[in-house]
């Protein structure tokens, strides 16, 4: 054997002089192989912090429920602003991390943050004015919050999302909301 192909050496210098079709293939192949797995690595890392950017937000929209149904003491405010603090802190953590990473994204994610401060903080700052829960019946609100700022933010930025990702759009989509919640 003669070469990194293995070639059977026939007094030919079978890598010599531009390689032979089998080794200039393998590189090709192993090159191209290489590529692909970095990039699907890439996008389903990418996609997992998309996701938790959302999760942030889906927690902090949540936040006027959990006020509500909150027990009226002092350990439960105690625990209910420290949970506020952190989902904060985290969407803080994506927002910078997706100026870094992916500005078109990062843009239509501010929105979004921007959106459910405005609608989801003005329910908290509502929902702490409301007497805190002493029976098993005051847990069930009847009627929720209203989401409809957060709702065409979130879509806007799923389709940014979407977009960064090299995704189609989802079918029944469209440009100001996303149908696929």
């Amino acid at each position: 054997m003669h070469g990194w192909c293995g070639e059977l050496d026939m007094g030919a210098d079978c890598c010599g002089a531009g390689g032979c079709h089998r080794c200039r293939g393998g590189l090709v192949s192993v090159a191209l192989t290489y590529n692909f797995n970095q990039r699907a690595a890439r996008r389903e890392r990418q996609t997992n912090v998309f996701a938790e950017a959302l999760t942030a937000i889906e927690d902090y929209a949540e936040m006027p429920y959990r006020i509500r149904r909150r027990p009226g003491t002092p350990g439960a405010r105690h625990e209910l602003t420290e949970q506020i603090s952190q989902i904060q802190s985290q969407i803080a953590f994506h927002q910078a991390w997706l100026c870094i990473e992916t500005p078109s994204v990062a843009r239509s994610y501010e929105d979004l943050v921007r959106a459910a401060k405005t609608q989801a903080g003005n329910q908290m700052k509502q929902a702490w004015l409301e007497p805190a829960t002493t029976e098993d019946a005051q847990v069930s609100l009847g009627t929720g919050y209203a989401r409809d700022e957060i709702d065409a933010a979130r879509g806007q930025c799923i389709e940014a999302m979407r977009d960064a990702l090299g995704r189609i759009p989802h079918p029944g989509t469209r440009q100001s909301r996303c149908d696929c919640t």
